[in-house]
C-alpha cells in the first residue's frame, strides 16, 4: 500500500511538473523558405551576370591572345591573363560567399524572431524531425524577403 502511494504521488509530482518543463517546438523547411527568398533569387542572379560578364571577357583574352605573331607572345599573354582571370575568379566567389552568408543570417534571424513572437522556445529544421512540432515555414515566407 506504501508503495503504490508512493508511486501514485511520483506519477502526479511529475505530471504538475511536466508544463514547467514543456517547450513548445516549431519546424521549419529551411530549403523551402531559402528558394522562395527574393534575397537568394536577387543573389544567384547577380551571381549569373557576373559569371556571363566573366565568359565573355574570357572569348575576348582568346582572340587576343590568338592575335599574336608568336608562341612566345602568346605564352606570356596567356600568362597575365591567367592571372588576371584567377584574381577575378577569387572576387566574385568572396563576394558571393560575403553575401549568401549575409541573406543566411538574415533568414536565420527572422526565423527566430518569428517563433520567439509566436512564443515558440525551439525551431528545429523540418528534414531533421521525424514526428511533431508546429510547422512554421509558411509564415516564415511570408516575412522573408
Amino acid at each position: 500500500m506504501k508503495k503504490q502511494i508512493l508511486t501514485t504521488a511520483i506519477i502526479l509530482g511529475l505530471t504538475t511538473m511536466t508544463p514547467a518543463f514543456a517547450e513548445r517546438i516549431a519546424v521549419v523547411d529551411v530549403p523551402a523558405v531559402v528558394a522562395q527568398s527574393q534575397q537568394v533569387k536577387a543573389l544567384k542572379q547577380e551571381q549569373t551576370k557576373k559569371i556571363q560578364d566573366l565568359e565573355k571577357w574570357l572569348t575576348t583574352v582568346r582572340a587576343d591572345v590568338e592575335k599574336q605573331q608568336t608562341q612566345e607572345g602568346k605564352d606570356k599573354l596567356l600568362k597575365k591573363y591567367n592571372a588576371e582571370f584567377a584574381k577575378k575568379k577569387e572576387a566574385i566567389a568572396k563576394d558571393y560567399q560575403a553575401r549568401l552568408k549575409a541573406v543566411d543570417k538574415s533568414i536565420s534571424e527572422t526565423i527566430a524572431q518569428q517563433a520567439k513572437a509566436k512564443g515558440y522556445d525551439i525551431v528545429i529544421s523540418k528534414g531533421m524531425v521525424l514526428y511533431g512540432g508546429d510547422d512554421i515555414t509558411a509564415d516564415i515566407n511570408k516575412v522573408v524577403k
